[in-house]
């Protein structure tokens, strides 16, 4: 990503980029660590670090980065690539840095800290190949582990063990770690978008309802399915199949150049027709990449354009509060002429036994 990054900088009003967060570090440098330093110019790329990761950093690192254990305060050896490169002016991430890390860091500098903007952001809203391999890879590891748990979703066992399960098997599996805590809930707490699994048995006549995934090489999965066990009553199908109706229609608007405002209309539209749309309460989709939320958004708000190479969520949802809830969810790639959509788990109704 170092030419990406020095390219942008080459259209931006700073010299260079001070890297401090985990996330754009690893975006930066493919590297991931809980603590380092990464800073960009147009002559090079630099990534401080302490002893526990200075041998893996430099093993793995190769793409134009020089990579230096910290000896000292960061800003000495930031200072040090100002002077060299003649950096006068360095950008800060405002959506990251605390500032209390600011204070810190804006006397000491010999540099003058601008904020950065939407230089990053913008860059990891496109992914490229390797960044939409590894989802689709992360992807299948979630959609292996569902397979093999739905076997165990039945009545009396509880929330916590199919959550357990899941996290299990993703990791069993080759997942590095979670993009987030699993969601499992079931029967009346089903209608909470984001409940916390339990200690609650599960029931016949219960939907449950999945909310999971794990990250390949520090890039996120995120899927949801919601399931019966042992029986429906009509409404519960109806609502499974309006809010199937309406994740159809949000992929299909999906495509270069409509906004993320479009798409979750086209979804919304069919909830709100059927009498549901006080019970959808949150947007279409998001972004997702080594964030499981970031850039671009599916949501009534968002007027920016789609582009090819955005990787969202296509999650719609129906939620009666008191009785149960629906949520599908997929991940689409734009592509130049629509959408891809990278999860192949299927979508029917299932009713486990």
């Amino acid at each position: 990503m170092l030419k990406q990054i020095q390219d942008a900088l080459r259209q931006a009003d700073f010299d260079a980029v001070l890297i401090t967060s985990p996330q754009n570090r690893r975006y930066a440098t493919g590297f991931p660590s809980s603590a380092g330093v990464c800073m960009i110019d147009t002559k090079g790329g630099y990534l401080f670090t302490d002893f526990r990761y200075i041998e893996a950093a430099k093993k793995r690192i190769h793409e134009g980065f020089h990579v230096e254990m910290v000896r000292g305060p960061y800003v000495d050896m930031v200072n040090a690539v100002c002077k060299q490169d003649g950096v006068k002016t360095i950008a800060y991430e405002e959506s990251f840095m605390t500032c209390a890390d600011h204070a810190q860091w804006e006397p000491e500098l010999t540099a003058k800290m601008v904020p950065m903007d939407s230089l990053l952001s913008d860059l990891r809203m496109v992914k490229s190949q390797d960044e939409i391999d590894c989802c689709i890879a992360a992807q299948r590891i979630a959609e292996r582990a569902l397979a093999e748990t739905l076997n165990d979703i039945h009545a009396g066992v509880t929330e916590k063990h199919i959550a357990a399960l899941l996290e299990f098997r993703m990791l069993d599996y080759g997942g590095e770690k979670m993009s987030f805590d699993p969601i499992v809930v079931s029967g009346k707490k089903s209608s909470m978008p984001h409940g916390v699994p339990s200690d609650k048995l599960i029931e016949p006549g219960d939907f449950v309802t999945m909310d999971f995934g794990c990250t390949v090489e520090g890039y996120c999965s995120d899927m949801t399915r919601t399931v019966a066990v042992d029986h429906v009553t009509e409404e519960m199908d109806k609502v499974y199949h309006i809010v199937l109706r309406a994740q159809e229609a949000g992929i299909a608007a999906a495509r270069p150049g409509i906004t993320g405002a479009m798409v979750d209309k086209a979804a919304r539209d069919i909830i709100t027709a059927e009498g549901y749309g006080s019970c959808f309460g949150h947007s279409f989709g998001h972004g997702i990449g080594i964030d499981i939320h970031e850039l671009p958004l599916a949501a009534p708000q968002y007027t920016k354009p789609l582009a090819a190479g955005n990787i969202i969520s296509a999650e719609p949802g129906i939620y009666i509060p008191g009785r149960f809830g629906v949520r599908i969810e997929d991940m689409l790639c734009i592509t130049p002429d629509g959408c891809r959509d990278l999860t192949n788990a299927p979508k029917q109704l299932t009713i486990c036994k």
